[in-house]
């Protein structure tokens, strides 16, 4: 039975009051469920049990739904994708070119970067001052071993100043101009570094020869090097700290004793100029040899009893200077010594006068007078 034929066939439902009142009961429940959403004060016991069942429903259902359009987002990019390889794949090729330089700079900064922080991570000690400099021309050849570099005597550069990168010893300054240096590399033929062995504390003079590898020479004691033994800087002489690396030993072809140098593991390009004359600098001379009062408290103010004693005692020295200046100035007399007279030799005495013959009588007479 159809429902016209029932006994509401005559039943008519007015569509703007129908439609109305679902939009008011629409509206009454929007309002119940926006005022019922307390999010800031939601806790286990106001969520409810009907609107945790809700969620735990409608969480798998909506995931359902939502992935055929899924599906079709991923199918329509995998279209897209294979339509427009080509073109994607001509812009890719192009940003690749782009990129390239910039890869390639990259790397070298990078290598640059790391070389910076090598060498600023060298640390001697006792501390030595350090000037950063970069090689700017080389010149090479069966004898000469030698390099520009870009900084000068404005930098603090002296004549005999060590340089070193960031593996050990490379040579040291032979000239200086205000914004230049020349540094002589050890194995030039000029080159003459003494060492030590860090093992057995050997004494060596390390002698360039032209050659990749310097020769130890006026090697000491028995037995005082082997094969792989660290060879350092001795300090010996003053011109360079003691214990810079400078490389290893090795046995040569001819039977002579060479040394590996660290300083060939890298480039030579970026340099460190050490700011070393002799030992003397390495040291405090106002903290070895402080004034003799340092550490005494002021004398006090004198009274005036000392106040009076010490201006006449000195003008007691400045009258003494004075006589002491005046005696000096006056003209000295110059005496001659005399001789004593030479001794004249005597006269000879005159002839007495012959004396009377007594008589006989005499001696009667003289006897008597005795009586």
């Amino acid at each position: 039975m159809a429902f016209r034929d029932g006994p509401f066939e005559n039943l008519k439902v007015p569509l703007a009051w129908t439609a109305a009142a679902v939009v008011i009961v629409a509206i009454v429940l929007s309002v119940l469920l926006l005022l019922g959403d307390r999010r800031e004060a939601a806790t286990a016991d106001s969520y409810g049990p009907t609107r945790a069942a809700v969620d735990t429903v409608t969480g798998p259902v909506g995931g359902v739904l939502a992935a055929p359009v899924r599906w079709a987002g991923a199918a329509s990019d995998f279209v897209g994708g294979y339509f427009f390889a080509v073109s994607e794949n001509r812009r890719l090729r192009r940003e690749l070119a782009e990129l390239q330089p910039w890869r390639d700079q990259a790397i070298a900064l990078k290598n640059v970067n790391a070389r910076y922080e090598a060498m600023l991570g060298i640390r001697t000690e006792p501390p030595v001052a350090m000037v950063t400099a970069r090689s700017i021309s080389e010149s090479r050849g069966p004898f000469v071993n030698a390099r520009l570099l870009d900084v000068g005597a404005a930098k603090g550069v002296r004549v005999g100043n060590p340089v070193i990168n960031e593996h050990g010893l490379v040579g040291r300054v032979t000239g200086t101009s205000a914004g230049i240096s020349r540094l002589v590399l050890l194995t030039d033929v000029a080159s003459r570094t003494p060492v030590l062995v860090d093992r057995t504390d050997a004494r060596a003079i390390l002698t360039g020869d032209g050659s990749g590898n310097p020769r130890l020479e006026f090697l000491r004691g028995n037995n005082a090097v082997q094969a792989g033994d660290r060879i350092l800087t001795s300090g010996d002489g003053g011109g360079y700290p003691r214990g810079v690396p400078i490389g290893v030993a090795a046995k040569g072809i001819d039977g002579s004793w060479r040394v590996k140098l660290f300083s060939d593991r890298g480039a030579i390009d970026y340099v460190r100029v050490m700011l070393f004359q002799d030992f003397g600098q390495l040291a405090d001379v106002a903290a070895l040899s402080p004034p003799p009062l340092t550490g005494l408290a002021a004398a006090p103010a004198p009274t005036a009893e000392q106040a009076a004693a010490i201006a006449d005692a000195g003008a007691r020295r400045d009258a003494a200077a004075a006589q002491r200046a005046a005696t000096a100035s006056a003209p000295a007399t110059i005496t001659t010594p005399t001789r004593p007279a030479p001794a004249r030799p005597a006269a000879a005495p005159a002839a007495a006068p012959p004396r009377p013959t007594p008589t006989p009588a005499a001696p009667a007479a003289q006897a008597g007078g005795q009586e």
